[in-house]
């Protein structure tokens, strides 16, 4: 059951920005409203041993633990826009940080602090209504992306957004349809919408693969 919409709406700009302490606590309750959400885009993205992977805007941290564990000897990039997420990411995960196999940067999709052809998976969950720039974003997801790269986008598309009632001045709707015709027109191979595994979970995840020749 969706929360109420007042309490949609409070919650709201700590969606798209978390800020403070409620910043926190919203992170906190999105990690575990979220999990199913979270594990199947982690499943999804088939890390593999050894690959260097991307986590943009991962907010509470939920996937990073995961991720490390499946890379092994690679390593896991954690990008965000807030810095409470970020100082918080940075105490919570600081033994795998220490380790070398974890590191965090400040950043956005549509300029990711990442060099050309550096990353072999990149995925993000619940971004997609907040970016600033589609075309821009297209552009820098294949810019870092190695041939052959992964990709993994999961979000609540239009109609699940309008069923719960979320603020259209904070969430730009977005159809599933869109974000393949985006990746599409980026040059990305093996486009698919996947749906969630379980009637009662609305998001979906579009998957991708970067061209093997840029």
């Amino acid at each position: 059951m969706a929360p109420p919409r007042f309490v949609i709406r409070l919650l709201a700009p700590q969606l798209s920005h978390p800020r403070g302490i409620g910043g926190r606590i919203t992170a906190a309750l999105m990690n575990r409203s979220n999990a199913r959400m979270n594990a199947f885009t982690v499943d999804a993205l088939g890390v593999r041993e050894g690959n260097r992977v991307v986590d943009l805007g991962f907010g509470g941290g939920p996937n990073l633990v995961e991720l490390s564990r499946r890379v092994g000897a690679g390593e896991v990039v954690g990008v965000e826009l807030s810095a409470t997420m970020l100082a918080r990411a940075a105490t919570e995960f600081a033994t795998l940080v220490a380790s070398g196999k974890l590191r965090f940067l400040a950043g956005t999709i549509e300029s990711l602090p990442l060099e050309d052809g550096s990353v072999d998976a990149l995925c993000t969950v619940n971004t997609v209504y907040f970016w600033t720039d589609r075309d821009r974003a297209m552009h820098e997801l294949g810019r870092v992306m190695r041939p052959g790269g992964r990709v993994a986008i999961t979000f609540l598309p239009s109609e699940a957004m309008e069923k719960i009632g979320m603020p259209r001045s904070i969430f730009r709707y977005t159809p599933r349809e869109e974000v393949v015709a985006m990746l599409t027109a980026a040059g990305f191979v093996d486009v698919q919408a996947l749906s969630a595994p379980h009637a009662s979970d609305a998001w979906c995840c579009v998957r991708a693969i970067a061209p093997a020749v840029h």
